[in-house]
C-alpha cells in the first residue's frame, strides 16, 4: 500500500547522486555520507570494515526509515585521513573480500561438480567412510 516501487529500492534515478558527504562541524575528522539505494546488508558490512581499520575513532551507521531506500554512515578518524579516505579504503577491501568468497564458493561447486561423478546417493558428504547413518535414526546410548 504505502511502499514504493521494488525497483525504487535499487534503481538510481537520472541526476541522483549514489552517495552524498556532509562534513561535521561539531565534531574534528568526522563526516555523514548518505549513501542512496542501500540498506542494512551494505551498512552493516561497512561499518564493521570501518571499524577494522586503526585510523578510524568511530564508524555506525542507521537507516533513518524503513520505507527510504538510504542509510547514514558517521565516520571520526583520527587525523591522519580523512573519513571520505577511510570509507574508500573501507569499499575497496569489502569488494576484495567479496572477491574471494565468490571465488571460493565458485571453487566448492567445481569440486562438487566433479566429485558427484560416480559418487554413490548414499556416502556421507562430510568425508565418512560408510553411509551417512547406515539405515540407523538417531542412536543414543543411554
Amino acid at each position: 500500500m504505502n511502499a514504493p516501487a521494488r525497483y525504487e529500492l535499487f534503481v538510481l534515478e537520472d541526476g541522483e547522486k549514489p552517495v552524498e558527504v556532509t562534513e561535521d562541524s561539531k565534531i574534528p575528522n568526522a563526516a555523514t555520507i548518505k549513501i542512496v539505494k542501500q540498506d542494512h546488508t551494505l551498512g552493516n558490512m561497512l561499518r564493521a570494515q570501518l571499524l577494522s581499520m586503526p585510523q578510524v575513532r568511530f564508524a555506525g551507521y542507521k537507516v533513518p526509515h524503513p520505507l527510504q531506500p538510504y542509510f547514514l554512515v558517521k565516520v571520526q578518524t583520527d587525523g591522519s585521513i580523512t573519513p571520505q579516505a577511510a570509507v574508500e579504503a573501507a569499499c575497496n577491501k569489502l569488494i576484495a573480500t567479496v572477491e574471494v568468497v565468490a571465488q571460493k564458493f565458485k571453487r566448492e561447486f567445481t569440486y562438487k561438480d566433479t566429485a558427484g561423478e560416480g559418487a554413490q546417493a548414499n556416502e556421507d558428504p562430510y568425508g565418512g567412510t560408510g553411509p551417512a547413518w547406515a539405515g540407523r535414526d538417531y542412536d543414543y546410548d543411554l
